[in-house]
């Protein structure tokens, strides 16, 4: 039977609800510890929970918390605000990018490079396998997609062993994968790989698309069968809302409706209503999507189904575990 898998357990595909598709909820990055980067620590879980019980409260359903090992996680703060707030969080196993790897890794003495550099291709897969089939950081707290990531205009060798070790991960298991593209940069250059292991591109999502607007760019890998996922939105300072909304409409009209996803990834404390007083998680049902619906129906799309489409029907196909 189909399944999407939650930190909680799995769920049927209609369960998923309303779906923020690429968030931080807690999450203690090393390498931001280490470079006294404060705001880009997401550090206290009792903020986080009150910030995801507003994003219930504006219709919220479930969230994919899309934080790594190299990005701090901690699982069982995330899980334990799932079952406080009711909403559904997806977890996320595997790796984000090689920049973060030069960190520490907590209570050890070698860094996230050194591991990586220093296990197979093999040992790497069979270690995101254990965190969808077994738990991450042993919290039994299961995974419910695979995670890689590469640079700002770079594929490092080390990159390139996380790439191949999430798609073999995601062959044995089933589970979605999702790729971090640095500044949207790298997706096609990433295809090379996701192909050589067999992976069909269709079971791929690519972030952070909106950082790099480039429709030529988004409409090559939305016709592989790959998901594109908007997920910047409020960050004014990299792009207006209009430029992510009509890099949206663009693909709407070319056909790929089917194939959007949208979020925040809000990854910040001055990005939280519940850290900084900042629009924080409600800002995407409560502002943004009324103006999606009304400059979609401006351009002669159906406003209501495209909102139904990036956050319900297109996640739930998304998120669905799925083997070969």
């Amino acid at each position: 039977m189909p399944f999407i898998r939650t930190m909680l357990g799995d769920i049927k595909p209609e369960q998923l609800g309303f779906t923020y598709s690429h968030e931080h909820i807690v999450c203690r990055p090393r390498y931001w510890i280490e470079h006294n980067q404060d705001d880009l620590l997401l550090d206290d879980p009792e903020k986080s929970c009150r910030e995801v019980e507003l994003f219930r409260q504006a219709g919220g359903v479930s969230i994919v918390d899309a934080t790594a090992i190299d990005y701090g996680r901690d699982p069982a703060a995330v899980r334990d605000i799932s079952k406080a707030t009711g909403v559904q969080i997806i977890g996320t196993a595997g790796f984000n990018k090689g920049f973060l790897w030069n960190a520490k890794m907590p209570g050890e003495e070698r860094t996230y490079k050194e591991w990586i550099d220093s296990a197979t291709e093999d040992e790497l897969t069979q270690f995101i396998i254990d965190e969808v089939e077994v738990g991450m950081q042993g919290t039994g707290v299961r995974a419910g997609q695979v995670k890689f990531g590469t640079g700002y205009n770079s594929i490092s060798p080390l990159e390139i062993k996380t790439i191949r070790a999430a798609c073999r991960a995601h062959l044995a298991t089933g589970a979605p994968v999702h790729s971090h593209t640095e500044a949207g940069t790298m997706g096609l250059e990433q295809l090379k790989y996701i192909r050589e292991e067999g992976v069909d591109p269709h079971n791929v999502s690519f972030g952070h698309m909106d950082r790099n607007p480039d429709p030529w760019m988004h409409r090559k890998l939305a016709e592989t069968g790959a998901y594109l996922c908007f997920d910047g939105i409020a960050k004014v300072k990299y792009n207006p809302e209009s430029v992510r909304i009509k890099c949206i409409l663009d693909l709407v009209k070319a056909g790929h409706q089917k194939q959007i996803l949208v979020s925040g990834d809000t990854a910040r404390k001055s990005y939280y209503y519940s850290y900084t007083y900042a629009i924080g998680l409600q800002y995407i049902i409560k502002t943004w999507v009324p103006r999606l619906i009304e400059e979609a129906e401006e351009n002669g799309i159906d406003g209501k189904k495209l909102v139904e489409d990036i956050f319900i029907n297109n996640p739930r196909e998304c998120f669905t575990f799925k083997k070969g």
